[in-house]
């Protein structure tokens, strides 16, 4: 019987009404800070995640893991990507031609990147196929002078598929009459949408009307590659570099949204760090909650301590009750915190339908609506942490009270 009494008592305590109005609130108070702490830290966590793997499949789905390009202009691509195809790291390579340039309509002008692509080569490297709107890739055919544009940069000039779009480069023209900036005619002929900001700077011609734009001949400006693994792009660049010679140079998605991933990865562990911090705070209270209840109880230990039971069992009915309390707080936010990050995606949306604003602007952020992606192994995590501090918070009022001396209280009963 003495084996079971840490855990009926303790139990018994939990349940119990006290007469002490103040330390029920004390136990209430932590019980709540641990459940919004988990629940808080889970959300959290799944939004950080979500951003992160949207950044890995749109972002990153639509932008080059590595370019390897010629100094003087790389005319047998072709040879060039079978010899890469053949290394480990490479899942496919595509031939592009990048030309910054503006669009000009009825008197709107928008800057973009105009990608030229050969459309059979372009679904081995991107995205971009998945994604169309309107339109095929397949329609960008040479000499057609056709384009596919991002739906943000669509939106901005005012056109849709079936209008005529105006591109400039920066680069002149000289002509008996004077120096003038090259432009060319186009006809919108696909709209793209992955929901990012590349939507609004970003636009694809066949690749045989962007090298005659750009005076190139049969000439590309390089190869697109794909890797298995996009944290190896950088190694993987330099060693393709260093095997090419000093003809060629290289870069990867680093150089263009390195940063922003980076900065998602520090503000996910000092978010993480931050709200750990809360959970911590409100684990604690429960050492006040049990201080209290040792005070309140006395009479109660030292009856305890006459009748048979040793301090170490005196340890364990408190601790049992502020585990309790704890299970009860991390449980609740558990529930809370996942039911949370898998709805939270519909939740935004409809907020946004009804109030009729936008919380994310592609324009601003590289995504226009709120991601989650819950990972059973952070809540694992979460779990864990928040046990043990709870843990910890008992130790110290539980040791207390099993220094209490019963003859010491029970002379003044």
């Amino acid at each position: 019987m003495l084996d079971r009494l840490p855990l009926l008592i303790g139990l018994r305590y939990v349940r119990a009404k006290r007469r002490n109005h103040f330390i029920s609130f004390i136990s209430l108070t932590s019980m709540l800070g641990l459940m919004l702490g988990v629940a808080v830290l889970i959300l959290v966590l799944s939004v950080m995640n979500g951003f992160d793997h949207e950044l890995r499949t749109r972002i990153l789905g639509m932008v080059p893991h590595a370019k390897i390009e010629s100094r003087t202009g790389m005319v047998e691509w072709e040879s060039l990507a079978g010899e890469l195809m053949q290394r480990e790291r490479v899942i496919g390579a595509a031939p592009f031609v990048e030309q910054q340039g503006m669009f000009s309509v009825g008197g709107r002008n928008e800057g973009a990147m105009v990608n030229g692509i050969h459309p059979e080569w372009e679904d081995r490297v991107s995205i971009i196929g998945r994604h169309m709107r309107q339109g095929n890739l397949e329609d960008l055919a040479p000499g057609e002078w056709n384009i596919v544009l991002g739906s943000l940069l669509a939106r901005h000039l005012g056109v849709g598929v079936g209008d005529r779009v105006t591109l400039l480069v920066p680069e002149a023209s000289i002509t008996p009459a004077g120096v003038f900036p090259r432009l060319k005619r186009f006809t919108v002929s696909g709209i793209f949408s992955v929901g990012a900001d590349l939507d609004a700077n970003l636009a694809y011609a066949n690749i045989e009307d962007m090298q005659t734009l750009a005076r190139m001949g049969d000439a590309v400006g390089g190869l697109r590659l794909e890797l298995d693994d996009l944290f190896v792009a950088a190694n993987e660049t330099r060693a393709i570099i260093n095997e090419l010679g000093s003809g060629y140079r290289g870069s990867d998605w680093t150089f263009s949204h390195g940063n922003l991933f980076q900065a998602i990865q520090m503000e996910k562990r000092m978010i993480a760090l931050l709200l750990t911090v809360i959970i911590a705070v409100a684990a604690f209270n429960i050492v006040s909650t049990l201080v209290m209840v040792v005070t309140d109880k006395h009479a109660d230990i030292a009856i305890l301590r006459t009748i048979g039971a040793t301090p170490r069992s005196i340890m364990g009915i408190f601790m049992v009750q502020g585990m309790a309390i704890g299970v009860i707080g991390i449980a609740v936010g558990v529930g809370l915190g996942v039911l949370l990050a898998l709805t939270i995606s519909d939740l935004i949306g409809w907020v946004e339908s009804v109030l009729g604003i936008q919380f994310l602007d592609a324009g601003v952020y590289f995504i226009s609506d709120l991601p989650s992606r819950l990972h059973w192994s952070d809540v694992r995590d979460i779990i864990a942490a928040a046990f043990g501090l709870t843990f910890l918070s008992t130790i110290y009022p539980a040791w207390r009270a099993a220094r209490v001396q019963p003859a010491e209280v029970l002379r003044y009963e």
